[in-house]
């Protein structure tokens, strides 16, 4: 992950639900009322993820909030937004949600030179034991530090 941008959300539960592999970079066709409430922080991924049709890339159920101060422009939270990709991505990541059974979901939001930007990410559900393991690998870990300092 990388840390020289302006995270503006994370997809904290991602990580949880997914092993993720195969990150990306892409943009977002939003209008300006969504650019106002992405940058104030209301967004919400839950259940959201990359639906691909006609050889466009779309980010299904992202939450964002309606802007306040939008006036007269209707929002609608929940629509499906086009995300910004070359081609040659979107058959990559379409050909191995196919194959795979793999999901591409978001993993967070973020500014770059005052663009806002998704990354997104290939993952693979994890079971019910993998949850465990995980579990036990962060109190393993959580246990070293501690004996350490």
């Amino acid at each position: 992950m990388k840390t020289d941008h302006a995270t503006i959300a994370a997809n904290k539960k991602a990580r949880h639900l997914y092993d993720l592999s195969e990150f990306l970079e892409a943009g977002i066709v939003l209008t300006g009322p969504e650019v106002k409430s992405i940058r104030a922080g209301k967004v919400n991924f839950i259940d959201s993820y990359v639906d691909f049709r006609h050889g466009e890339a779309f980010l299904i159920s992202l939450h964002i909030a309606p802007y306040g101060n939008a006036g007269s422009a209707q929002q609608t939270p929940d629509r499906p937004r086009k995300l910004l990709l070359h081609a040659r991505e979107i058959a990559k990541l379409t050909g191995t949600v196919a194959l795979k059974g793999l999901t591409v979901v978001p993993v967070r939001i973020y500014l770059k030179r005052g663009k806002i930007k998704v990354e997104i990410a290939v993952g693979r559900g994890k079971k019910l034991h993998d949850h465990r393991e995980s579990l036990k690998r962060r109190a393993e870990e959580r246990d070293m530090a501690r004996e350490l300092s």
